[in-house]
């Protein structure tokens, strides 16, 4: 088995438990991420980032100080977290509006500050607890794992033939997502800091609460004082990420009438039969397992209740505020008719902004592109820009004013037992995430 510094770490990782939970107003929304959380600051400090930290709602950052002389840190007002960086006893001054490299900025360089991000939590709709993560190399075929789960050898998992490749025992999930990106991003930190490969100030951040859509509910971009910034919770080497869903939730609340089966003739209303006939009538060709690439979706995720009450709950997902628009009506349009159907039932429809697709704002910020390009090429891959059907904290971010395109990790099958990441794949995003730390450097 490999003894790289991003496997041992992801080793160590996996076997913390902590998934996100659902409908949950506190933030975390449990507490066991706190434990992943601690760990990481304690390593971090470890590494010598002194500055690294835990608040109140498990977010952790920490500051790795720029190693050149003759920097200006270019933060275009955005102060890194009210502190001075360090680096090789070189002050770099931040007062959000003047920043100074050794007392003058004549023929010094300006380098923005860039942050690494990745979230703490794991899905919360398979077991994330007592993880035991194996690995194998694999040559050819289906990986067969315990507890009757296989792993079928598809396109990305043929071309990691040779590879190692992690799993769970086949009873959990891995959490690649997004514990290979926290990974990813500790041994970066730790090559840039044994290698010495030159870098400006960059800001690590480790969120809680992403799969259950509040990654950035209290992240302070301002605090966090970086000018752009990059997500590490992506899949195949290569495939990078500016384009991301505009999501919305949908929430219908259907109000019946009770009453005992045999005396029900003209009187019940029954809540749980209208619930079955609206999620019948969403077109089954907009549904996730009947779309692709940049076609939208409906989907109908989760229905609840009885005679007297019904709720369905819903995922709106698209490219575009047009499709959104459609989906949007054809619910819509849906409930008109059963309120046809069904005078005596109340419907109540309530439809609530998620987070938007990133891309517009990050166009007009081509440098957080080009030098993610530019990285990956250095990483040996070749990069291709490619749609995420979902979202990523790098959505949101993007949206509150921090350009936030989004990078592989090597992992696959994400949110299920059949979880798996490619070792090699692993390291060529750490490569990759130093590379970038370079490039913004020369």
């Amino acid at each position: 088995m490999s003894s790289s510094s991003a496997l041992q770490r992801f080793l160590r990782y996996v076997t913390i438990e902590t998934a996100s939970k659902p409908d949950c107003e506190s933030v975390p929304s449990t507490e066991c991420q706190f434990d992943l959380a601690n760990l990481l600051v304690a390593e971090l400090r470890e590494l010598g980032l002194n500055d690294a930290s835990i608040d109140a709602h498990c977010y952790v950052t920490a500051t790795l100080p720029a190693n050149l002389e003759n920097v200006v840190v270019d933060e275009q007002n955005a102060a890194s977290g009210g502190q001075s960086a360090v680096a090789d006893g070189t002050s770099i001054v931040a007062d959000g509006t003047n920043t100074v490299a050794n007392g003058t900025n004549i023929g010094a360089k300006a380098i923005p500050v860039i942050g690494f991000l990745a979230h703490l939590d794991t899905s919360p709709d398979v077991s994330g607890k007592n993880v035991t993560p194996q690995v194998v190399r694999h040559t050819s075929g289906a990986i067969v794992l315990s507890h009757g789960v296989v792993i079928e050898e598809d396109e990305a998992l043929r071309r990691c033939r040779g590879h190692e490749i992690v799993t769970s025992d086949g009873s959990t999930l891995l959490g690649a997502d997004d514990k290979a990106g926290i990974a990813a991003i500790m041994a970066a930190v730790e090559r840039l800091i044994r290698e010495q490969k030159p870098h400006g100030v960059i800001r690590i951040g480790f969120t809680p609460d992403e799969e259950v859509g509040n990654g950035t509910a209290y992240f302070d971009i301002e605090k966090f004082g970086a000018q752009y910034a990059y997500t590490v919770d992506g899949e195949i080497p290569g495939e990078l990420n500016k384009e991301t869903f505009t999501a919305k939730s949908a929430v219908l609340k259907i109000i019946g009438q009770e009453i005992h089966p045999g005396s029900a003739k003209d009187v019940m209303v029954n809540a749980t039969r209208i619930a079955a006939e609206f999620i019948a009538e969403t077109p089954r060709r907009q549904s996730p397992e009947k779309t692709e690439k940049y076609e939208p979706y409906l989907h109908p995720y989760s229905v609840s209740g009885n005679v007297g009450e019904a709720v369905v709950r819903m995922l709106l997902r698209s490219f575009n505020d047009a499709d959104m628009k459609r989906l949007e009506a054809t619910v819509r349009d849906i409930i008109a008719e059963l309120e046809i159907v069904f005078p005596d039932a109340t419907f109540e429809l309530t439809v609530a902004k998620q987070y938007r697709n990133m891309n517009e704002k990050l166009v007009a910020c081509p440098e957080v592109l080009t030098k993610l390009e530019e990285a990956a090429h250095r990483a040996g891959v070749v990069p291709v820009w490619k749609p995420v059907r979902g979202g990523t904290d790098g959505s949101r971010l993007t949206e509150m004013g921090l350009p936030t395109p989004n990078i592989y990790t090597g992992g696959h099958n994400f949110h299920s037992r059949t979880e798996w990441l490619s070792v090699d794949h692993l390291e060529t995003t750490v490569e990759t995430l130093v590379q970038l730390a370079v490039g913004f450097a020369e």
